[in-house]
Protein backbone atom coordinates (compact mmCIF):
# COMPACT_ATOMS: atom_id res chain seq x y z
CA UNK A 1 0.00 0.00 0.00
CA UNK A 2 1.15 3.36 -0.33
CA UNK A 3 -0.09 7.16 -1.86
CA UNK A 4 1.08 8.77 -4.82
CA UNK A 5 2.71 12.09 -4.66
CA UNK A 6 -1.01 14.08 -5.05
CA UNK A 7 -2.26 11.63 -2.35
CA UNK A 8 -3.85 8.89 -4.25
CA UNK A 9 -3.71 5.40 -2.73
CA UNK A 10 -1.46 2.59 -4.76
CA UNK A 11 -3.19 -0.57 -4.51
CA UNK A 12 -3.10 -3.84 -6.25
CA UNK A 13 -6.37 -5.06 -7.16
CA UNK A 14 -8.22 -3.30 -10.49
CA UNK A 15 -8.98 -0.24 -8.88
CA UNK A 16 -9.42 1.91 -11.52
CA UNK A 17 -7.11 4.80 -11.50
CA UNK A 18 -8.92 7.87 -9.94
CA UNK A 19 -6.41 11.32 -11.52
CA UNK A 20 -5.81 12.80 -14.58
CA UNK A 21 -3.00 11.26 -16.70
CA UNK A 22 -0.60 13.67 -15.75
CA UNK A 23 -0.83 12.73 -12.25
CA UNK A 24 -0.14 9.48 -13.25
CA UNK A 25 2.93 10.11 -14.91
CA UNK A 26 3.93 12.14 -11.49
CA UNK A 27 3.13 9.11 -9.74
CA UNK A 28 4.63 6.57 -12.39
CA UNK A 29 8.38 8.51 -12.32
CA UNK A 30 8.62 7.61 -8.73
CA UNK A 31 9.29 3.97 -8.95
CA UNK A 32 12.38 4.53 -10.35
CA UNK A 33 14.61 2.39 -7.87
CA UNK A 34 17.50 5.16 -8.52
CA UNK A 35 16.23 8.08 -10.27
CA UNK A 36 19.44 9.93 -10.17
CA UNK A 37 20.92 12.37 -7.89
CA UNK A 38 19.28 15.07 -6.20
CA UNK A 39 21.77 17.62 -7.73
CA UNK A 40 23.95 17.49 -10.75
CA UNK A 41 25.29 20.10 -12.92
CA UNK A 42 23.55 19.94 -16.23
CA UNK A 43 25.00 20.28 -19.66
CA UNK A 44 24.41 21.71 -22.48
CA UNK A 45 22.27 20.40 -24.43
CA UNK A 46 22.67 19.50 -28.42
CA UNK A 47 23.03 21.98 -31.09
CA UNK A 48 19.57 22.37 -32.33
CA UNK A 49 19.53 21.89 -36.16
CA UNK A 50 18.84 25.00 -38.34
CA UNK A 51 16.59 23.29 -40.49
CA UNK A 52 13.09 25.85 -42.11
CA UNK A 53 10.51 24.45 -41.07
CA UNK A 54 8.32 22.84 -43.08
CA UNK A 55 4.78 24.40 -44.23
CA UNK A 56 1.32 22.86 -42.45
CA UNK A 57 0.43 21.25 -45.77
CA UNK A 58 3.86 19.76 -46.14
CA UNK A 59 4.17 18.25 -42.88
CA UNK A 60 1.07 16.60 -43.83
CA UNK A 61 2.29 15.29 -47.17
CA UNK A 62 5.36 13.93 -45.48
CA UNK A 63 3.57 11.76 -43.21
CA UNK A 64 1.35 10.73 -45.82
CA UNK A 65 3.93 9.07 -47.96
CA UNK A 66 5.37 5.51 -47.59
CA UNK A 67 8.23 5.22 -45.64
CA UNK A 68 10.86 2.26 -47.58
CA UNK A 69 10.45 -0.17 -44.50
CA UNK A 70 13.06 -3.22 -45.61
CA UNK A 71 12.25 -6.85 -44.72
CA UNK A 72 15.56 -6.85 -42.87
CA UNK A 73 13.91 -4.28 -40.54
CA UNK A 74 10.77 -6.36 -39.91
CA UNK A 75 12.56 -9.29 -39.10
CA UNK A 76 15.07 -7.55 -36.98
CA UNK A 77 11.98 -6.36 -35.04
CA UNK A 78 11.06 -9.64 -34.58
CA UNK A 79 13.80 -10.96 -33.14
CA UNK A 80 14.72 -8.51 -30.81
CA UNK A 81 11.22 -6.77 -29.88
CA UNK A 82 11.91 -3.15 -31.15
CA UNK A 83 13.96 -1.51 -34.30
CA UNK A 84 15.60 1.54 -35.18
CA UNK A 85 14.43 3.15 -38.41
CA UNK A 86 16.77 6.16 -40.10
CA UNK A 87 15.54 8.85 -41.94
CA UNK A 88 11.77 8.83 -41.07
CA UNK A 89 11.13 12.40 -41.48
CA UNK A 90 12.65 14.89 -43.27
CA UNK A 91 14.70 17.88 -41.02
CA UNK A 92 12.09 20.86 -41.73
CA UNK A 93 9.46 18.55 -41.16
CA UNK A 94 10.48 17.84 -37.72
CA UNK A 95 11.64 21.16 -36.73
CA UNK A 96 7.92 22.16 -37.71
CA UNK A 97 6.51 18.96 -35.35
CA UNK A 98 9.06 20.40 -32.66
CA UNK A 99 7.73 23.85 -32.97
CA UNK A 100 4.26 22.88 -32.35
CA UNK A 101 5.15 20.62 -29.43
CA UNK A 102 6.93 23.26 -27.70
CA UNK A 103 3.57 25.47 -28.00
CA UNK A 104 1.41 22.88 -26.73
CA UNK A 105 3.50 21.92 -24.01
CA UNK A 106 3.84 25.52 -22.88
CA UNK A 107 0.54 26.15 -23.41
CA UNK A 108 -0.49 23.67 -20.72
CA UNK A 109 2.74 23.33 -18.33
CA UNK A 110 4.34 26.67 -18.47
CA UNK A 111 8.12 27.72 -19.21
CA UNK A 112 9.81 26.25 -15.98
CA UNK A 113 9.55 22.43 -14.99
CA UNK A 114 12.45 21.17 -13.66
CA UNK A 115 12.86 17.29 -12.97
CA UNK A 116 9.16 16.81 -14.25
CA UNK A 117 8.18 14.17 -16.95
CA UNK A 118 5.47 16.32 -19.11
CA UNK A 119 2.95 14.24 -21.19
CA UNK A 120 0.07 15.17 -23.49
CA UNK A 121 -2.07 12.52 -24.45
CA UNK A 122 -5.14 12.40 -27.26
CA UNK A 123 -3.54 15.95 -28.86
CA UNK A 124 -4.95 14.77 -32.36
CA UNK A 125 -8.44 15.35 -31.05
CA UNK A 126 -7.79 19.34 -30.75
CA UNK A 127 -4.28 20.28 -33.10
CA UNK A 128 -4.11 19.74 -36.60
CA UNK A 129 -0.64 19.31 -36.82
CA UNK A 130 -0.52 16.68 -34.27
CA UNK A 131 -3.73 15.49 -36.01
CA UNK A 132 -1.59 14.39 -39.19
CA UNK A 133 1.14 12.83 -37.07
CA UNK A 134 -1.35 10.22 -34.89
CA UNK A 135 -3.02 9.66 -37.39
CA UNK A 136 0.10 9.19 -40.32
CA UNK A 137 -0.51 6.65 -43.10
CA UNK A 138 3.60 6.77 -43.02
CA UNK A 139 4.32 5.59 -39.01
CA UNK A 140 0.70 3.26 -39.05
CA UNK A 141 1.57 1.23 -42.31
CA UNK A 142 5.24 0.94 -40.42
CA UNK A 143 3.14 -0.64 -37.16
CA UNK A 144 1.38 -2.98 -39.50
CA UNK A 145 3.85 -3.82 -41.68
CA UNK A 146 6.60 -4.26 -38.17
CA UNK A 147 3.10 -6.37 -36.43
CA UNK A 148 2.55 -8.16 -39.55
CA UNK A 149 -1.02 -7.59 -39.50
CA UNK A 150 -3.67 -6.74 -41.41
CA UNK A 151 -4.46 -3.04 -40.09
CA UNK A 152 -3.82 -1.11 -37.19
CA UNK A 153 -5.54 0.93 -34.66
CA UNK A 154 -4.63 4.29 -33.17
CA UNK A 155 -5.17 3.45 -29.00
CA UNK A 156 -3.60 6.60 -27.87
CA UNK A 157 -0.73 9.82 -29.09
CA UNK A 158 1.76 11.22 -26.38
CA UNK A 159 3.46 14.55 -26.69
CA UNK A 160 6.39 13.99 -23.98
CA UNK A 161 8.83 15.46 -22.17
CA UNK A 162 11.69 14.95 -19.67
CA UNK A 163 12.50 18.22 -18.68
CA UNK A 164 15.94 18.85 -17.57
CA UNK A 165 17.10 17.17 -14.19
CA UNK A 166 13.98 15.00 -14.43
CA UNK A 167 15.35 11.40 -13.62
CA UNK A 168 15.08 7.79 -15.30
CA UNK A 169 12.09 5.71 -16.45
CA UNK A 170 11.66 2.83 -14.74
CA UNK A 171 12.03 -0.09 -16.35
CA UNK A 172 8.70 -1.64 -17.90
CA UNK A 173 7.37 -3.37 -20.49
CA UNK A 174 4.20 -1.81 -22.57
CA UNK A 175 2.09 -5.20 -21.95
CA UNK A 176 1.33 -4.32 -18.20
CA UNK A 177 0.32 -0.90 -18.88
CA UNK A 178 -2.18 -0.75 -21.96
CA UNK A 179 -5.37 -3.11 -21.18
CA UNK A 180 -5.39 -4.56 -24.56
CA UNK A 181 -5.52 -8.49 -24.82
CA UNK A 182 -3.11 -9.05 -27.52
CA UNK A 183 0.99 -9.33 -28.27
CA UNK A 184 0.29 -6.92 -31.78
CA UNK A 185 0.73 -3.80 -30.00
CA UNK A 186 3.58 -1.64 -31.06
CA UNK A 187 4.53 2.05 -30.17
CA UNK A 188 6.56 4.34 -31.93
CA UNK A 189 8.87 6.59 -30.17
CA UNK A 190 10.11 9.88 -32.02
CA UNK A 191 12.68 12.16 -31.04
CA UNK A 192 12.01 15.71 -32.52
CA UNK A 193 15.74 16.40 -32.18
CA UNK A 194 19.26 14.56 -31.35
CA UNK A 195 19.32 12.67 -27.77
CA UNK A 196 22.35 12.30 -26.57
CA UNK A 197 23.50 9.61 -24.11
CA UNK A 198 23.46 12.44 -21.29
CA UNK A 199 19.99 12.84 -22.22
CA UNK A 200 18.44 9.61 -21.84
CA UNK A 201 17.20 7.85 -24.80
CA UNK A 202 15.02 5.42 -25.10
CA UNK A 203 16.65 1.57 -23.69
CA UNK A 204 15.34 -0.91 -25.50
CA UNK A 205 16.64 -4.51 -24.48
CA UNK A 206 16.59 -7.30 -26.80
CA UNK A 207 13.82 -9.82 -26.16
CA UNK A 208 16.30 -12.59 -27.14
CA UNK A 209 18.32 -11.65 -23.64
CA UNK A 210 15.58 -11.08 -21.01
CA UNK A 211 15.88 -13.32 -18.73
CA UNK A 212 12.88 -16.04 -17.97
CA UNK A 213 12.30 -14.98 -14.33
CA UNK A 214 11.53 -11.74 -16.26
CA UNK A 215 8.32 -12.65 -17.99
CA UNK A 216 6.99 -14.73 -14.62
CA UNK A 217 7.22 -11.07 -12.67
CA UNK A 218 3.36 -9.77 -11.74
CA UNK A 219 1.76 -7.70 -14.29
CA UNK A 220 1.35 -4.96 -11.64
CA UNK A 221 4.91 -3.31 -10.98
CA UNK A 222 3.40 -0.55 -8.56
CA UNK A 223 6.71 -0.42 -6.20
CA UNK A 224 10.24 0.32 -6.48
CA UNK A 225 11.43 -3.05 -6.12
CA UNK A 226 10.07 -3.97 -9.36
CA UNK A 227 12.08 -1.73 -11.13
CA UNK A 228 15.28 -2.98 -8.81
CA UNK A 229 14.19 -6.57 -10.01
CA UNK A 230 14.73 -5.79 -13.23
CA UNK A 231 17.69 -4.37 -12.65
CA UNK A 232 19.00 -6.77 -10.66
CA UNK A 233 18.28 -10.02 -12.97
CA UNK A 234 19.77 -7.72 -16.13
CA UNK A 235 23.03 -7.17 -14.32
CA UNK A 236 23.16 -11.09 -12.99
CA UNK A 237 22.63 -12.26 -16.82
CA UNK A 238 24.52 -9.70 -18.24
CA UNK A 239 21.98 -8.28 -20.71
CA UNK A 240 22.59 -5.17 -21.38
CA UNK A 241 20.09 -3.05 -23.76
CA UNK A 242 20.55 -0.77 -26.52
CA UNK A 243 21.12 2.66 -25.01
CA UNK A 244 22.81 4.12 -27.95
CA UNK A 245 21.67 8.08 -28.81
CA UNK A 246 19.06 9.23 -31.46
CA UNK A 247 19.98 11.19 -34.40
CA UNK A 248 17.57 13.53 -35.91
CA UNK A 249 15.19 11.44 -38.15
CA UNK A 250 15.46 8.22 -36.22
CA UNK A 251 12.48 6.73 -34.86
CA UNK A 252 12.15 3.43 -32.87
CA UNK A 253 9.34 0.95 -32.42
CA UNK A 254 9.12 -1.28 -29.65
CA UNK A 255 6.82 -3.92 -28.92
CA UNK A 256 4.49 -4.71 -26.12
CA UNK A 257 6.93 -7.61 -24.48
CA UNK A 258 9.79 -5.49 -25.13
CA UNK A 259 11.33 -4.50 -22.01
CA UNK A 260 12.76 -0.56 -21.75
CA UNK A 261 13.74 1.98 -19.39
CA UNK A 262 15.07 5.65 -20.10
CA UNK A 263 18.63 7.16 -18.61
CA UNK A 264 18.09 10.48 -16.22
CA UNK A 265 17.88 13.48 -18.82
CA UNK A 266 21.25 15.98 -17.58
CA UNK A 267 21.24 18.42 -19.62
CA UNK A 268 19.50 21.63 -19.72
CA UNK A 269 17.42 21.06 -22.45
CA UNK A 270 13.91 19.53 -22.45
CA UNK A 271 14.07 15.96 -24.40
CA UNK A 272 10.98 16.03 -26.53
CA UNK A 273 9.53 12.94 -28.07
CA UNK A 274 5.83 12.43 -30.24
CA UNK A 275 4.83 8.93 -29.46
CA UNK A 276 2.08 6.87 -30.68
CA UNK A 277 0.79 3.32 -29.45
CA UNK A 278 -0.73 1.11 -32.45
CA UNK A 279 -2.78 -2.47 -31.77
CA UNK A 280 -4.17 -4.73 -33.97
CA UNK A 281 -7.33 -4.22 -35.53
CA UNK A 282 -9.76 -6.68 -34.10
CA UNK A 283 -7.79 -6.66 -30.43
CA UNK A 284 -10.32 -7.11 -27.42
CA UNK A 285 -10.01 -4.69 -24.22
CA UNK A 286 -9.01 -6.87 -21.07
CA UNK A 287 -11.58 -8.47 -18.67
CA UNK A 288 -9.35 -6.93 -15.65
CA UNK A 289 -7.83 -3.39 -16.79
CA UNK A 290 -5.66 -2.09 -13.64
CA UNK A 291 -4.38 1.29 -12.54
CA UNK A 292 -1.11 0.45 -14.70
CA UNK A 293 -3.36 1.15 -17.51
CA UNK A 294 -4.24 5.03 -16.14
CA UNK A 295 -7.11 6.52 -17.78
CA UNK A 296 -7.59 4.18 -20.36
CA UNK A 297 -11.03 5.01 -20.59
CA UNK A 298 -10.42 8.57 -22.37
CA UNK A 299 -8.69 6.31 -24.98
CA UNK A 300 -11.36 3.73 -25.43
CA UNK A 301 -14.40 5.48 -24.55
CA UNK A 302 -17.79 3.58 -24.11
CA UNK A 303 -15.49 0.44 -24.70
CA UNK A 304 -16.00 -1.96 -21.81
CA UNK A 305 -13.74 -4.99 -20.74
CA UNK A 306 -13.85 -7.63 -22.73
CA UNK A 307 -15.43 -5.53 -25.97
CA UNK A 308 -13.51 -5.25 -29.07
CA UNK A 309 -11.49 -1.98 -29.09
CA UNK A 310 -12.74 0.29 -31.59
CA UNK A 311 -14.33 2.97 -30.04
CA UNK A 312 -14.94 6.50 -32.49
CA UNK A 313 -11.57 7.53 -30.81
CA UNK A 314 -9.35 4.47 -31.98
CA UNK A 315 -9.35 4.68 -36.24
CA UNK A 316 -7.98 2.34 -38.42
CA UNK A 317 -4.38 4.33 -39.11
CA UNK A 318 -2.14 1.64 -41.11
CA UNK A 319 -2.65 -1.13 -43.02
CA UNK A 320 -0.07 -3.88 -43.31
CA UNK A 321 1.05 -4.44 -47.29
CA UNK A 322 2.49 -7.97 -47.42
CA UNK A 323 1.06 -11.83 -46.18
CA UNK A 324 2.80 -13.27 -43.44
CA UNK A 325 4.37 -15.59 -45.78
CA UNK A 326 6.85 -13.14 -47.83
CA UNK A 327 9.08 -12.77 -44.61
Amino acid sequence: MGTTPQGHRIVRDPAPWEGDDQEWWDWYMTLAADPGPDRVDLKPGPELHNAAMASEREVSAALAEPYPLTDDAVRFFHRHGYVRLPAVLPPAVIAALAARAHHVLEAAHGRDNPGRFLALEQLWLTDPVLRDVALSRRLGDIAARLLRVEAVRLYHDNTLSKEPGCGRTPWHRDSDHYPLDSPSVVTSWFPLHDIPTEMGPLACLPRQLAPAVLHALPASPEERSYDEHVAGELRAAGAVPDASPFALGDVSFHAADCFHTAGANLTMVSRRVLSSTYYADGTRITSRPTMLSGSWTDFVPGVEPGAPAASALNPVVGLGDRPPSAY
